[in-house]
Parts: C-alpha cells; sequence; structure tokens
C-alpha cells in the first residue's frame, strides 16, 4: 500500500483555503449533526450512546404507519379503534374518547403536533394487535435500518429502563422520515392540530424552530424527568438540508435556544465546495511491466466536499493505492482512492480512476524491468562488506 502527499493546486488550493470550523461546544448530554446533502457528520457527542429517548421515540411509531401506508395496509382515511387502554394514556394526549373513530390522517397530526401518547396506543393495537407486539416489531425494524442502539418498550416513549435510543439512530430514523416519505413530511411543519376541539391548551406544535424562518420544518421534540428536553430537527438552506438529534437540556427554554444555534452553526460554519474537476490530473501512479512508467490519476466525478467557510492551513489530501500497479491498466478503471483530512470531521474518501490505457511493455522493456528488479532484490540481499 502506497500512501502520498501531493500538492495538486486544482485541490489544495481550494483546502488550503479552509479553515476548521468554529467547534460548537454543546451543553446537551448528547448531539449528532449530519448534513444530508454532502453525507457528512458535523457533531458526534456522544451520538452512539443507548440513552432514553422520551417523545422523541414517537418518530419510530410513525415510520412504522408511514410504511403502512406505502405498502397499502392501510389509508390516510382508515379508522382505527380507540381501547380503554389508549383512553387511559397520560401525559400528553390528544383526549381521545372509546367511542372516537380517528382516521390515519388524525393520529398522525396527533402524535406529531400534540405528542398524543393516546394516538401512539391507538397506533400500535391497529397495526400489531398490542403495544408490546409493536414495540418488538419497532425494535427488530430499527436493526434492519441500521439503529444499532435502540430498544422500543412501547410506541410513546413513556418513561421505561428497556426504552433506548441513540442520537445517531434518532439522526438516522429522521434522514429516512425526510428522504422515504416525501407526501407525509410536510405535516411535521404544521404548527396546530386540535381534534374535535378538546385540546385548546395542548394544540400547538412544541418545535420551537418552526416559526424562526431558519429553514426548520421538523421533527419531534421529547422531554422526561430521566432524559431531560430533547429535539429531532431538521432545517434547509438553499440546497443543503441538515437534521440533527439533541438530549439532556434543561429546560424548553434551553433547548429551544440551543437547537436554533446549532443550526445557525451548522450551516453558516460550514460550505460546499468543488474541490476537483472530473478528468482532471491530482496525482499518477507507478506501473509496472507498463508502455509507460506511471498513469496519471483523475476523479470520474466532479468532487463537492463540505469543508469548513474560513481560512488556515491546516487540511491535507492524501493519495492512496496499491502499487505499483500491474500493466495492463484500462482508462476509467478504479485504481485509488483520495482521502481529504479535515480537523474535526471524518476524512473524506472519493474513488481515482486510471487516466489512460496503459498497455504491457514490448518484449525488450520487460526484460529490462524484469532486469532491474532483479538487480536490485540481489543489492537488497547482499551481505555488507
Amino acid at each position: 500500500m502506497i500512501r502520498r502527499l501531493y500538492p495538486v493546486l486544482t485541490l489544495l488550493a481550494l483546502l488550503a483555503a479552509a479553515l476548521p470550523a468554529r467547534a460548537f461546544e454543546t451543553a446537551a448530554t448528547a448531539a449528532w449533526v449530519y448534513d444530508i446533502t454532502t453525507q457528512t457528520v458535523l457533531m458526534d457527542k456522544n451520538g452512539t450512546m443507548a440513552l432514553p429517548p422520551a417523545s422523541m421515540s414517537k418518530l419510530m411509531t410513525l415510520n412504522m404507519l408511514f410504511e403502512a401506508l406505502r405498502d397499502k395496509r392501510v389509508s390516510m382515511d382508515s379508522v382505527f379503534p380507540v381501547s380503554a387502554r389508549a383512553k387511559a394514556m397520560g401525559g400528553s394526549r390528544m383526549f381521545l374518547e372509546e367511542a372516537d373513530k380517528p382516521t390515519v390522517s388524525d393520529l398522525i397530526r396527533g402524535i406529531i403536533i400534540n405528542s398524543g401518547n393516546d394516538a401512539c396506543v391507538v397506533v400500535a393495537e391497529g397495526l400489531a394487535g398490542s403495544e408490546e407486539a409493536f414495540a418488538a416489531q419497532m425494535t427488530e425494524r430499527g436493526k434492519a435500518l441500521g439503529m444499532t442502539a435502540s430498544i422500543f418498550a412501547n410506541s410513546s416513549g413513556w418513561p421505561d429502563p428497556k426504552l433506548r435510543m441513540s442520537m445517531r439512530d434518532l439522526g438516522i430514523l429522521a434522514q429516512r422520515l425526510i428522504e422515504d416519505f416525501p407526501e407525509y413530511y410536510p405535516i411535521f411543519a404544521e404548527t396546530e392540530f386540535n381534534f374535535m376541539n378538546r385540546v385548546p391548551d395542548n394544540r400547538f406544535n412544541r418545535n420551537p424552530l418552526l416559526k424562526l424562518g431558519i429553514g426548520a420544518d421538523g421533527l419531534k421534540t421529547g422531554h422526561t424527568q430521566e432524559a431531560g428536553y430533547g429535539l429531532v430537527g431538521s432545517a434547509k438552506q438553499g440546497n443543503r438540508r441538515i437534521v440533527f438529534a439533541i438530549t439532556g437540556l434543561t429546560s424548553d427554554t434551553a433547548r429551544a435556544e440551543e437547537a436554533a444555534k446549532l443550526v445557525s452553526w451548522g450551516f453558516s460554519q460550514f460550505a460546499e465546495k468543488t474541490v476537483a474537476k472530473a478528468g482532471v490530473r491530482l496525482a499518477e501512479a507507478e506501473v509496472f511491466m507498463g508502455a509507460e512508467s506511471t498513469v496519471g490519476l483523475v476523479p470520474a466525478s466532479d468532487i463537492r466536499l463540505l469543508v469548513p467557510a474560513l481560512v488556515q492551513e491546516t487540511m491535507t489530501a492524501e493519495v492512496v493505492y496499491k502499487g505499483p500497479l500491474t500493466a495492463p491498466v484500462t482508462a476509467g478503471t478504479v485504481v485509488a482512492e483520495l482521502v481529504v483530512h479535515v480537523p474535526d470531521l471524518p476524512d473524506h474518501r472519493v474513488d481515482l480512476v486510471a487516466e489512460s490505457d496503459v498497455g504491457k511493455a514490448g518484449i525488450i522493456g520487460r526484460l529490462g524491468t524484469a532486469a532491474v528488479a532483479l538487480f536490485t532484490r540481489y543489492l537488497g540481499e547482499a551481505p555488507a562488506s
């Protein structure tokens, strides 16, 4: 494996003009911030730690319901019965009665806007027969979606020692709801829902970011004494969208302020840039037994990265390949990798391809190469005089 740093103007001129973004010191116990557009993790503070998610876990109940809608097992007009257990739920509610016949549309809004624990139980029982069976299905489905730290004990986020999620898992779930269910995602931005005019004091969406004009359009708050105050949020500005999950704040005011500052940081401290153009040579790789001794290494498509917005010489680019390459080499074949090291961010890795064909050397060239290799090996093995 050969690892080399290449001072390539088309790439490093931009990298040298990029500073590490000013670190965001969050007061949250755990936080995970992700730029969906460039698939870049911007912050990871205890992001994989399994913690009580409170009502933020309702997003998984919604995912299960959206999947049922997608699979046509239910429709937005489907009616679910209200059990005595659902009616008896405490905490945040949409105040369902056993005689009610709420539609799926009603229940979605009751969960998103009213944070209705009763609505969650109705959905769980309607889809799986019981809340216990539904929680088991949620856990199994979460693992299939890559949510490795999530265990669900109920549909509502009601405190339970077994109920745990990580902020990363919540971020993965948020991205899924945004990208896989665009027909339902706009409901997360609705600010008011009052089922049967029963919840005048609980009719407003609790997401504190929706009215700030910063591009926020979802997703879900959460609070219990054990979890503190948390929020799974998303915002879009220009072509970029970020999702984030935070928890462990001490009040709803602290949650609102922290979330707003985090969104501002996520957009203002980073910029998406084209750091290399398709087909522009960034480096060369050695070729063994080839008609040419080297071949150019180029990106197959433009390389766009999210980079810190200020200026400093702390970012580097490194080309990695197993070499020397053995002829023949075919143009367009992936033969190397560009690794961009960005302070405080994960490395960016991009495939590089051969710029041109390199055929095998003629017999004379191959003999010469073999002789050089043999002579080099002999010198390496000969005893020192």
